[in-house]
């Protein structure tokens, strides 16, 4: 139960924050009376913040127990979705994201990474990471389900003929659900995840870890790779809009296709994190950096045709293999990196620090560009966007494994 209980609460921690925007985006611009720029602005906000928190989270992860963090993590962040239902103004989504970055990061995110990296042992890293990010994306798919599903039976039979009060409505019954599915996971921490989980947990200063940290050149290279894997799973979240926008397909089927996109998730993650303990998993890192490119060239040259959904749905499976893969094995590379695990907590903060920092930027610029260049245009910009940093990616990989 120790590693359901990392698993549920690794995903449900950012559900509020993430999966509502990402799966419900139409349906949140036209309730909350946002644009895409201003809707980016609000995620940067959280992106600012988290930055900030995720370098202060290593050196607490390294010192106290992850039971004790990771539930006080889950309540606030769940606290937080309560005000998020009462559909705050564009100022207040500011403070709430804000709050988020915070809750979700500074209490979360190093003492998750370094739970995982303990219990995959020496020999296990890649399994480790990948199980983690697998059983998260399988049950992103089970709440996305649900959530759509929730969607469904709130707005009328006919989506287009919804009122905005009937939208109103239908996305705050799925705040409410994340908010409790939330506070469930927080429980779960509290019952599952032991005190002492911890055996190698020391109480050297923090600065002692830094400079271990520092000095290592991978750890450098790790953290681009992480940035360029970043940006590339923050492109999901424009699926459902660009579905809508470029193929002509409603809310409801907008949102199914960024649900369709969270069950590769487990196959792709626990794949790749097995295949990175056979064969390295800086090599599986370049190999899903270069199915990025590919696809993401071709969403930027081909015109979308709503007679050919099939060919959104075939580069949605495409990017998400790679772009989930890459989450299976891109903290497994500590190990390659040679980290001492008891200096993980530290080096998770400053990898992700840096790692992490599409948050602040990656929404923002989506916004401008699509607010920019409407319709497919804007959408044709993003992918070139995207594919500059898969790219850039491929080359860290590279370098990482010539290091």
């Amino acid at each position: 139960m120790f590693m359901v209980a990392l698993i549920v609460a690794g995903e449900a921690v950012f559900s509020l924050p993430f999966h509502v925007t990402r799966f419900f985006r139409p349906t949140v611009l036209q309730v909350l009376d946002l644009s895409n720029t201003q809707l980016g602005t609000v995620q940067a906000v959280y992106g600012v913040v988290a930055m900030l928190a995720y370098f202060p989270g290593g050196p607490l992860a390294d010192r106290f127990p992850a039971r004790r963090l990771l539930t006080a993590s889950l309540l606030l962040t769940s606290a937080g979705g309560v005000y998020f239902a009462s559909f705050p103004p564009y100022r207040g989504l500011w403070v709430l994201f804000g709050f988020w970055g915070l809750t979700t990061i500074l209490l979360f995110w190093a003492a998750l990474i370094r739970a995982t990296r303990e219990w995959g042992g020496d020999v296990a890293q890649g399994r480790a990471y990948g199980i983690l990010d697998g059983g998260r994306g399988l049950f992103a798919a089970v709440l996305a389900a649900a959530a759509v599903f929730l969607f469904q039976l709130l707005l009328p039979d006919d989506p287009t003929a919804a009122t905005e009060l009937d939208r109103a409505r239908a996305l705050r019954g799925i705040i409410y659900g994340y908010t409790v599915a939330t506070a469930v996971a927080a429980a779960l921490c509290w019952f599952f995840v032991p005190d002492d989980q911890g055996k190698t947990r020391d109480h050297e200063s923090a600065w002692v870890h830094v400079a271990t940290v520092v000095r290592l050149p991978r750890v450098w290279l790790q953290a681009v790779i992480v940035v360029c894997a970043y940006v590339g799973y923050k492109g999901i979240d424009n699926y459902s809009l660009f579905a809508v926008q470029g193929y002509g397909m409603n809310e409801l089927e907008g949102a199914r296709v960024s649900a369709v996109s969270a069950w590769v998730r487990p196959l792709a993650a626990i794949g790749a994190g097995w295949l990175g303990d056979k064969i390295s998993s800086s090599r599986v890192s370049a190999l899903c950096f270069a199915l990025l490119v590919g696809s993401y060239a071709w969403l930027t040259l081909a015109t979308p045709k709503p007679s050919a959904a099939w060919v959104l749905y075939v580069n949605v499976l495409f990017t998400c293999l790679a772009v989930f893969g890459l989450r299976g094995v891109y903290f497994a590379l500590f190990q390659e990196a040679s980290v001492p695990l008891a200096a993980t907590g530290t080096a998770v903060g400053l990898v992700s620090v840096i790692g992490y920092t599409p948050d602040i930027f990656v929404n923002l610029v989506a916004g401008v560009l699509l607010d920019r260049s409407p319709g497919i245009a804007g959408h044709q910009q993003f992918f070139l966007f995207l594919g500059l940093f898969a790219f850039l990616g491929l080359l860290a990989s590279l370098a990482f494994r010539r290091s």
